[in-house]
């Protein structure tokens, strides 16, 4: 069977039981319409890539939890990811244009929208707390990758240029980071839910 005619569904079974090249089929076979689709919305190129880098990151993060149930509809479950980010984006500069400058800026200043009852608020500094803590456990390469996206609000185009490695190995220790927090989480029985 050609390669490009395996459907998305036997792809994705495929990749979920170690075949990685059928990932890259499904990549290669949706990526333009994908990275077509962010640029429509957002008009950058540069945070676009962002976007589309992020959105490839959380599908394969949700492959692997198995949190992926659409029967066969690849496409329009990555597109809704992709277009949850591009809402996520346009939240978050809102949210940005809003903060003053300061030394200490905290990430997590951005996330609080000031209607939490108490009880809500102490959960949520809890768990800033540890994922602050369990972010330190990190190896260093992969920590820093972490603080310049999520802190430092940093493209991955320009965390390689900082950090003097390839795109491609930006992507890589933050998918690393994140998979390493999960793991230091469920070892350590920290939960990182605020509910």
């Amino acid at each position: 069977m050609l390669l490009s005619a395996i459907p998305d569904k036997e792809l994705v079974s495929n990749y979920l039981n170690g075949d990685n090249a059928s990932f890259e089929i499904l990549l290669t076979r949706h990526k333009s319409r994908v990275f077509a689709f962010i640029m429509s919305k957002i008009k950058n190129r540069d945070i676009t890539e962002d976007i589309f880098q992020d959105t490839f990151i959380k599908v394969i993060n949700s492959l692997q939890r198995g949190k992926y149930n659409e029967e066969g509809k690849f496409l329009p479950w990555m597109m809704r990811i992709a277009h949850n980010l591009v809402i996520d984006h346009f939240r978050k500069e809102s949210k940005m244009r809003k903060i003053r400058n300061t030394d200490e800026f905290n990430i997590f200043d951005v996330i609080n929208n000031g209607d939490r009852g108490q009880d809500e608020e102490m959960t949520r500094k809890r768990v800033h707390a540890d994922l602050n803590m369990l972010i330190k456990n990190l190896p260093e390469d992969q920590m820093d990758v972490l603080k310049m996206r999520y802190f430092e609000d940093m493209s991955f185009k320009q965390i390689s240029e900082i950090t003097g490695v390839s795109i491609n190995t930006a992507l890589g220790r933050m998918r690393y980071a994140l998979i390493n927090l999960r793991k230091l989480a469920v070892e350590q029985n920290i939960d990182l839910t605020q509910k």
